[in-house]
């Protein structure tokens, strides 16, 4: 079986996943393309990495270079897996979103702290002989997404600092009665792609924020048009430049991981189940980046 441990020094600290108009920003020095095979199969696209703001980052198309896959469609853990193989410890994912409440305007950018999460898909690297069960009560990393608000309220962008997020599995946009039904139930914006993400970074012990992208207002606004894909793309190329000024700002002053009091880094810590000799040699090696540290304390302990 391929070996998919991480080979030699990091080659990037920041994840950052979104669209390809992300990597085309000012200041980014060394592009490379990397390609990478995981034990979850391919990410959606090469990984491009270079330096920016003096940091190492590597930039991954969330859909694939010409938006080729449907959410539906994207390999998640290949995506997270693979920023795992580079070793990344704290990711940006950048997306679009609709909003469910009125102050919330298209245009604005929304750090949601909590999701509902209403797909069915693979969301989870363990399974298949190898069980672990993480908390999840505050799905992003408080330090990392409170850093890229106050970057962005410090730019003088209509930013909010909390909300929650309906993650829903498309590719479909919602229903009238749908779009009222998630404002009752207090969501705050809905989009089809983060809580997935959320889930695997935790599981990965990567610091995971999400920077959500208002396009438009659901098809629950009586004043507003119903949404459409033109609206999105519309609003989508508005937001960017603002993306990526948070990016940029925030890359200059955000501190080691080390200084953080976060608990991504340790999530995984008591909560693999599953008995260490029970586990086999396969298994073992396709999750090695997430378990080795743990079950080779436990064999220390024996």
């Amino acid at each position: 079986m391929t070996d998919f441990k991480r080979e030699g020094n990091p080659t990037a600290d920041f994840g950052i996943i979104g669209g390809t108009g992300l990597y085309d920003m000012k200041g980014i020095e060394g592009l490379k393309t990397v390609e990478l095979n995981t034990p979850f199969g391919r990410p959606s696209d090469a990984y491009i990495t270079g330096s920016l703001e003096g940091k190492n980052v590597a930039f991954l198309s969330r859909h694939g270079r010409g938006h080729k896959r449907l959410p539906s469609e994207i390999n998640y853990r290949a995506n997270i897996y693979g920023f795992k193989m580079l070793g990344v410890s704290r990711i940006i994912s950048v997306n679009s979103v609709g909003s469910l409440k009125d102050e919330i305007k298209p245009t604005d950018i929304v750090f949601p702290d909590q999701f509902y999460d209403k797909t069915y898909r693979e969301n989870t690297f363990f399974g298949e002989g190898l069980a672990a069960h993480i908390g999840f009560a505050h799905p992003v990393c408080p330090d990392l997404s409170g850093l890229l608000y106050k970057t962005g309220k410090s730019l003088g962008l209509r930013v909010h600092d909390k909300g929650t997020y309906v993650c829903i599995q498309g590719p479909h946009f919602s229903t009238i009665a749908e779009s009222h039904i998630h404002r009752m139930w207090g969501c705050d914006v809905i989009g089809m792609t983060s809580a997935t993400e959320a889930k695997l970074c935790r599981e990965a012990e990567i610091c995971y924020a999400a920077m959500s992208l208002v396009t438009d207002y659901d098809v629950w606004h009586e004043s507003e048009g119903p949404v459409s894909v033109e609206m999105i793309l519309a609003n989508m190329e508005k937001n960017v430049s603002s993306a990526q000024n948070i990016i940029r700002s925030a890359l200059k002053v955000i501190p080691e991981r080390s200084e953080s009091t976060c608990e991504c880094r340790d999530a995984l810590k008591n909560c693999i189940v599953t008995h260490p000799e029970a586990i086999s040699p396969d298994t073992q090696k396709r999750l090695s980046l997430l378990v080795d540290k743990y079950l080779k304390s436990a064999e220390k302990g024996k």
